[in-house]
């Protein structure tokens, strides 16, 4: 056999017992008369002695050609050490080798595979199975591995039953843009690669299996950031005859699970907000509410006073900055310079400082006196010593905006710790979103989302008021699922497709397969999908989803390891009835 015991293992009771070892070399240490060699494998390292005394002469010479990260198999006998190690599991141990295979010699790596590197990120992903043997990477993927058991053991403890649906589809028009994929034996024809699993989980509903999960792989041809590749994977679920509280019970139970069994932390209820509210008081429909600096509107107070930068505004909203009356001029004009980016797009900034001592100082003062300031600071709730920060414009993009500035001072100040937990559900969001380039209505989470029953009347008269009978999941200020219910009406499904722009003859064509299995017996249902990768990232205490994936892409999309995407040889573009593409320039 290769190996014994792993590199993790021996502990001071293992002392005397003749052991085999195998894994790479992490480091040598050669003093002449004696080598040591750390050996290291996923469960850890130990260490291992080479002596010009007790070690046979050709073991002992083949032991000072070794290199980091050779491969290699010893026996030998365990020892105590003279200086431990507290800091290593095995520290108290090493092994006197008698015996040394060289499985595999190596290259001396690019990088140093320690936990702190001097590899920078796309040398590290070009090189990403040597990035893997690294601790903070190797541990990361454990903690994925361990959060999809937890899921999958939970929803299959909750009568889920696991399904794989199809990866190669049908194109839709809804959504971000498709990865396609010719066919070869369909000339001129292509299939898709999901975007979601969504009509598929909805037929098993209409198939009778009631409770339907599955940990799968989707794809979308957009734009990446650091929360976002252009393949992903979902906690895909769906169940029958249930309404919106049944869902959020049942997956607030899986989150409250998942906190506790990973992380150690109970929470309580999830606190619920609208859609509306959450725009109102935070800007956007994703709050951290870890924090507070939640927005206040000042129209009827900061309005009418000859102050054209506010009375010809939208909307003239503030966020109260604990602790930041200290700021100095330089550090305010620093977060003016910060807003008006053009990331961010703001004209200005207007401060009031809460001075210690009950005064007040703005940079509006010659429009507004201290009575006017003191309004301001007690509508927004500011203290003594807090910092009131003002925005003025059109209100969706002025909330924007201020959303912006309310997280990068809260990254500044610290305040998003990732070792606390806030969840909350967001509902009620819009059915529809009108798109002025289009000049049409498109489906604010998919066609597929059912209106509130209450607003189904509005459906015919007023879409832009309907409200949606959906929900999303928010960790820590970032959506970590959303879902809702189902249309599972016929009628009302061809209504919703009328109102987003298709034709009878374009909804058959593209829908058809579901529009027909509604009228077998749809039941009602209802489901929800997780970002996986964004999830594992939150609870491992980072927003950086690449970091807990095993090959991820570049900002590109590209894999720098296997150098993809690339050019088909023409032969190949002939087969699938592809025009000649241009190649690659030297």
């Amino acid at each position: 056999m290769y190996r014994t015991h792993d590199c993790g293992a021996l502990r001071i009771e293992n002392v005397n017992q003749n052991v085999t070892l195998a894994g790479w070399v992490q480091k040598n240490r050669n003093k002449g008369f004696i080598v040591w060699v750390d050996l290291r494998d996923r469960y850890g390292i130990t260490q291992l002695v080479f002596d010009e005394e007790r070690t046979p002469k050709v073991v002992f010479e083949k032991a000072q050609q070794l290199g980091r990260e050779f491969v290699i198999q010893i026996h030998g006998t365990v020892i105590e050490r003279e200086s431990k190690n507290p800091n290593m599991n095995t520290g108290a141990v090493e092994v006197l080798v008698n015996e040394l295979n060289i499985l595999n010699p190596a290259k001396t790596p690019p990088f140093t595979i320690e936990d702190q590197t001097d590899g920078g990120e796309e040398l590290r992903m070009q090189y990403r199975y040597l990035d893997i043997r690294r601790n903070p990477v190797k541990q990361n993927l454990l903690f994925r591995s361990k959060v999809s058991m937890a899921v999958r053991n939970y929803l299959t403890d909750a009568g889920f039953i696991d399904v794989e649906t199809p990866y190669l589809i049908k194109s839709t028009p809804e959504g971000a843009r498709d990865f396609v994929v010719p066919s070869r034996m369909n000339e001129g024809q292509f299939y898709a690669l999901p975007q979601s699993p969504q009509t598929f989980k909805q037929l098993l509903m209409v198939g009778g299996l009631d409770k339907y999960f599955q940990i799968v792989k989707c794809f979308r041809d957009e734009d990446l950031r650091a929360d976002r590749q252009p393949e992903f994977t979902q906690i895909d679920c769906e169940m029958t005859f249930v309404e919106q509280e049944d869902i959020l019970t049942q997956f607030e139970g899986l989150t409250r699970h998942l906190l506790k069994e990973i992380n150690g932390i109970e929470v309580g209820d999830f606190p619920r907000m609208s859609y509306d509210e959450a725009m109102k008081t935070y800007g956007n429909d994703k709050p951290d509410i870890r924090f507070g600096m939640t927005f206040t509107e000042l129209n009827d107070s900061a309005q009418g006073k000859g102050f054209g930068v506010f009375d010809n505004q939208e909307l003239v909203v503030g966020i109260a900055v604990p602790g930041a009356a200290s700021y100095s001029r330089k550090e305010i004009d620093a977060l003016i310079d910060w807003v008006k980016r053009p990331q961010i797009g703001a004209k200005g900034l207007v401060y009031v400082k809460c001075n210690a001592d009950g005064t007040f100082k703005s940079s509006v003062d010659k429009f507004f006196g201290p009575d006017d300031l003191k309004v301001w600071a007690e509508k927004a709730g500011a203290q003594a010593g807090d910092l009131l920060l003002i925005l003025s414009g059109e209100a969706h993009s002025t909330r924007t905006q201020l959303s912006a500035l309310r997280m990068e001072l809260a990254e500044r100040m610290d305040l998003r710790d990732p070792k606390v937990f806030a969840p909350l559900w967001i509902t009620d969001f819009p059915l529809l979103e009108w798109d002025e380039d289009t000049q049409r209505y498109h489906a604010m989470h998919h066609p597929f989302t059912a209106p509130k029953p209450e607003d189904l009347e509005k459906l015919a008269t007023d879409p832009a008021a309907v409200k949606a009978n959906a929900y999303d999941l928010v960790l820590n200020g970032n959506e970590i699922g959303g879902g809702s219910i189902r249309i599972h009406d016929q009628k009302l499904q061809a209504q919703m497709f009328d109102l987003l722009g298709f034709t009878k003859e374009e909804a058959q064509a593209q829908f058809g397969f579901l529009m027909d299995a509604f009228q077998y017996g749809a039941p009602p249902h209802g489901g929800i999908a997780f970002g996986l990768d964004r999830l594992v990232a939150i609870l491992g205490g980072e927003e950086t989803i690449r970091d807990f994936i095993a090959f991820p892409k570049n900002n590109s999309g590209r894999d720098v390891m296997i150098d993809a995407p690339a050019y088909l040889a023409q032969e190949q573009l002939e087969e699938l009835n592809l025009k000649t593409l241009p190649k690659k320039e030297a």
